[in-house]
């Protein structure tokens, strides 16, 4: 029996509220994997926003490419994780990307709440949306056993 998700399946999870794990290559190093928000847009493509001068976002302009493995925390487990190309990195805008990926993930109030304190962007650097269609993926829903 195979416990792995149809393509319809992965992307409706995908497109669920989850905090996934970005992995990005680091050179004489072990990839940097830290927790990160994400949307699954409909156009087929992950969107991220970091700042341009983060170590994800230097790891991210250098290798052009990433890995995020998104999980739930309960039984029965299941999983997705996409690897893809970078396919556009720029400057974040904050009605068009940063205000909806907070209300996605702190509700419409938490969300602005979290816009308006960090006045919509990073106070340190440049602050960017980067868009990843995924290339390869890997699902498991272990609810399949039952």
């Amino acid at each position: 029996m195979s416990f792995a998700m149809t393509a319809a399946e992965r992307e409706a999870f995908l497109r669920d509220v989850h905090v996934a794990i970005i992995a990005i290559a680091d050179e004489g190093r072990a990839p940097l994997a830290v927790p990160i928000w994400y949307s699954y847009e409909a156009t087929g493509e992950v969107q991220i926003i970091t700042d341009r001068d983060s170590r994800k976002g230097q790891l991210i302009a250098r290798h052009r490419r990433f890995s995020l493995c998104v999980q739930t925390e309960t039984a029965p487990y299941r999983y997705v994780s996409v690897e893809g190309p970078v396919t556009s990195t720029e400057p974040v805008d904050v009605e068009k990307h940063l205000r909806p990926l907070a209300r996605r993930y702190l509700g419409q109030q938490g969300g602005d709440r979290y816009v308006e304190s960090t006045g919509g962007q990073s106070s340190r650097t440049e602050t960017v949306v980067i868009r990843m269609p995924p290339e390869h993926w890997l699902s498991v829903d272990y609810g399949k056993r039952r």
